[in-house]
C-alpha cells in the first residue's frame, strides 16, 4: 500500500535547488529521499535502520536491460530472485516484463505469489531433491539440470505431455575473476557438467542424443569480480557445445541458451559501469553469432539491476574515539552487510553523512570506522572512511545496497529484520511503500522455537514435523 509523504503537501520538505554544489542527479534523489524518510519517521530510537529501493530507477534498468537485447528475436530476462526475494519488488519486476530465476522451493514460492507465470520461471539449483523436481515439471517450469545424475531423475518423474523448457548446466571452465566465491566456471567449481574434464564433453553430447526432450544448455561464468572477456568466453564455449550437439543429431535440438547472469556492478561511485548494452556487446565480439537470434536467449541477472537503485540508511547511536580513531557506532553492521565486513576488500561500500534533519553534514571530514551493532571486533562496514566529522543522532547511508543487502539479513545477536520501503520520486517530491515492515520481537521469538518451549524437557515422546 502506498503512503503519500507530507513531501505532497504545503510544508513538505522541498527539493534541493539545482544549484546546490558538487551535487549529481542521483545524489540529489538520494538526499531527497534521505530528508524525507527523516521527515516521515521511517529512522526512529525504535526503528533506527532501514533499507529504500527507487522504483523508476528499477523500472529504468530493466529497460536499458530490454534495450540492450534488443536485437534478439526471441529473449527471456530471468531476474534472479536471491538479488532480492521480497514479494512486492518481484512483482515490479513482473510488472516491468522480467521473468524469474529461483534456486529454491522458498524462493519458487516467492515467485508464484509475486505473479510470474510458470513459464517465465527458470529453476536452477545444485542441489534440487526428486519433489521439487516433480513439483516443477508438473507446474510446466523451465529447469536446468546441473548434471547428468538429475537427467536420470528427470527421466523418472517427467509426465507425459510435460510443458517444461528442460536443460543441462555445464561448466566451461574457463576460469575465474578476482573473488574466488563469486567465480563459478573454475577447474573444480560446484555446479554444472565440468565440460574439460575427460570424456565430459561427450558425455554430454550423448545425454542429448538419448533426450529428444533435453533443448537447452546453461552456464554461468561469475558475477562480481568477473571481467567482461571471461565471461564472453565461458559463454562462447557454450554456443560451440549448442552446435555441436545439434551437429551430432542432426537437426535443431538445442534451441536456446541460457546464459545465467553475472554482471559486475561498480561500487566505486554512481556510475552505472559496465552496462547490460557493454555486456551484449563483449558476447557478440567473441562469438558474433550469439547473440544472432538461431536460440533463444535466457539471462538471468540480479545484482546488475537492483544494487545501485538501493540504500540503506540508520542511526548514530555513538561516537568514540579508540587508538586515535573515532569510531561511529550504528546500527547498520554485518547483520545486513555481511560479505562487507568479512570480506572489506571484495565488497567495499561507499558511505554519506546526514545529520538529524536528513539534510547532508557539512561538518570538517576527518577519517572514521562506521561500525555496526553486533558483539564481534570484526562487524566494521568501513574503516577510515573519510567523512563529516559524525555525532550521535546523525545519519549514515550505505550506498548501492539495493541488492542482497537488506534482503538477506545475517540473524547473529537475533536483531530485527529491517523494514524495507519503496521510494519513487515524482516532480520533485518523494513518496514510499511498505516492501516490507521492520520484524518484530515477538517474531524473533517465534522463529527461535518460542511455541517449542518445553520441547527439550517434555517433547521428546510426540516431536512434532511440519
Amino acid at each position: 500500500m502506498t503512503r503519500d509523504s507530507p513531501a505532497s503537501e504545503p510544508g513538505g520538505v522541498p527539493p534541493l535547488s539545482e544549484g546546490d554544489p558538487d551535487v549529481s542527479l542521483s545524489t540529489e534523489n538520494l538526499a531527497l529521499a534521505v530528508r524525507q524518510a527523516v521527515a516521515d519517521g521511517l529512522l526512529t530510537e525504535d526503528r533506527p535502520l532501514a533499507g529504500f529501493l527507487d522504483v523508476r530507477g528499477v523500472r529504468e534498468s530493466v529497460a536499458a536491460l530490454h534495450e540492450a537485447f534488443a536485437g534478439v528475436p526471441d529473449v527471456l530476462h530471468a531476474f534472479a530472485a536471491k538479488a532480492c526475494p521480497l514479494v512486492p519488488v518481484l512483482r515490479l519486476l513482473a510488472d516491468a516484463g522480467m521473468g524469474c530465476e529461483v534456486a529454491s522451493p522458498g524462493e519458487l514460492r516467492l515467485a508464484l505469489d509475486a505473479g510470474f507465470a510458470p513459464a517465465r520461471i527458470v529453476l536452477d539449483s545444485p542441489a534440487k531433491t526428486r519433489r521439487e523436481i516433480r513439483e516443477a515439471l508438473e507446474l510446466g517450469i523451465a529447469l536446468n539440470a546441473d548434471n547428468l545424475a538429475e537427467l536420470d531423475r528427470i527421466d523418472a518423474l517427467r509426465p507425459a505431455g510435460c510443458a517444461s523448457v528442460l536443460g543441462l548446466r555445464v561448466n566451461p571452465q574457463v576460469g575465474g575473476g578476482s573473488i574466488g566465491a563469486m567465480s563459478t566456471a573454475t577447474a573444480q567449481s560446484k555446479f554444472g557438467v565440468a565440460l574439460r574434464d575427460p570424456g565430459a564433453r561427450e558425455r554430454v553430447v550423448e545425454a542429448f542424443v538419448r533426450r529428444p526432450w533435453l533443448t537447452r544448455l546453461h552456464a554461468h561464468v561469475g558475477s562480481q569480480g568477473c571481467p567482461l572477456p571471461l565471461i564472453a568466453q565461458g559463454l562462447a564455449a557454450l554456443h560451440r557445445l549448442a552446435e555441436e550437439i545439434n551437429a551430432r543429431v542432426g537437426h535443431r535440438q538445442v534451441t536456446s541458451l541460457d546464459l545465467g547472469g553475472g554482471l559486475p556492478v561498480n561500487f566505486a561511485d554512481d556510475c552505472v559501469t559496465p552496462t547490460h548494452a557493454e555486456y551484449a556487446a563483449a558476447l557478440t565480439a567473441v562469438e558474433p553469432a550469439l547473440l544472432d537470434g538461431r536460440y533463444q536467449i535466457v539471462t538471468e541477472f540480479g545484482r546488475s539491476l537492483l544494487a545501485k537503485n538501493g540504500f540503506t540508511a540508520a542511526l548514530v547511536e555513538y561516537v568514540k574515539e579508540a587508538g586515535g580513531r573515532r569510531i561511529a557506532l550504528t546500527h547498520a553492521g554485518a547483520q545486513i552487510a555481511t560479505r562487507t565486513a568479512f570480506m572489506p576488500e571484495a565488497w567495499p561500500l561507499r558511505v554519506s553523512a546526514y545529520g538529524p534533519d536528513g539534510m547532508p553534514k557539512r561538518t570538517p571530514v576527518v577519517p572514521q570506522d562506521i561500525a555496526g551493532p553486533l558483539c564481534f571486533a570484526g562487524d566494521v562496514v568501513a574503516r577510515a572512511c573519510p567523512l563529516p566529522a559524525l555525532d550521535e543522532g546523525d545519519v549514515v547511508v550505505l550506498h548501492d545496497t539495493g541488492a542482497y543487502y537488506f534482503s538477506a539479513p545475517w540473524a547473529y545477536n537475533s536483531l530485527p529484520r529491517p523494514a524495507v520501503y519503496g521510494c519513487l520520486l515524482q516532480d520533485g517530491h518523494v513518496t514510499f511503500a511498505t516492501v516490507r515492515p521492520a520484524q518484530s520481537l515477538r517474531e524473533i521469538s517465534l522463529e527461535s522455537g518460542r511455541d517449542h518451549a518445553d520441547a527439550l524437557l517434555t517433547g521428546f515422546a510426540a516431536p512434532s514435523l511440519p
